[in-house]
């Protein structure tokens, strides 16, 4: 990691967004900085556990994720990084196929969820994963965003929240050994 770490400050910049009695945190990253890469990149690893190593953040492509240009919450418990989401207007993707069946390329009125993952032994309890994703689509739609899109394994979609539609299924979404949906969130 020390090729990579060179030209990136010591201690990220982050703007605690929600924070709970119980030391309960979800921040926006605004800058990254070394003393939380080793963490999120172990988080990443659960990501890669469910989806393959597609998604699996590393020490090169991390900065891809975590830059200005896009919204990446942190979930911290009691310091601990154990979880993020990370968001994207979805004109970043517009050089990926699957991205011309949304009609709102080029709107500049869609965030893409790229990743959104909770450490496993947090899944189950606390509410963390509900919470950090309610405050990550009420920060969106507070910027002026009008809707959330992303890739879900295929029938997770409608155990979301109200204002979702199926836009396209994906039968091989980038070798995963299930179908893929791609939804869209009213916001």
């Amino acid at each position: 990691m020390e090729q990579l770490t060179l030209n990136i400050a010591s201690k990220s910049t982050t703007r605690i967004i929600a924070s709970s009695a119980y030391d309960f945190k979800v921040e926006l990253i605004e800058k990254i900085g070394k003393d939380d890469i080793s963490e999120i990149l172990n988080v990443s690893n659960d990501l890669s556990k469910i989806f393959g190593d597609d998604l699996l953040l590393t020490e090169n492509n991390i900065l891809k994720y975590f830059n200005k240009d896009t919204f990446p919450f942190i979930a911290r418990n009691k310091g601990k990084i154990i979880g993020f989401i990370i968001g994207v207007p979805i004109e970043k993707f517009k050089q990926e196929s699957w991205s011309r069946y949304d009609t709102n390329l080029q709107k500049n009125n869609t965030i893409y969820t790229y990743a959104f993952i909770i450490k496993k032994k947090y899944r189950k309890i606390g509410g963390y994963g509900k919470t950090l994703k309610k405050i990550y689509l009420n920060w969106i739609k507070k910027k002026g965003y009008k809707y959330n899109t992303g890739h879900v394994s295929e029938g997770t979609a409608k155990k979301f929240s109200k204002n979702i539609e199926i836009v396209k299924i994906f039968p091989n979404w980038y070798g995963a050994k299930t179908a893929f949906e791609y939804y869209r969130r009213i916001l």
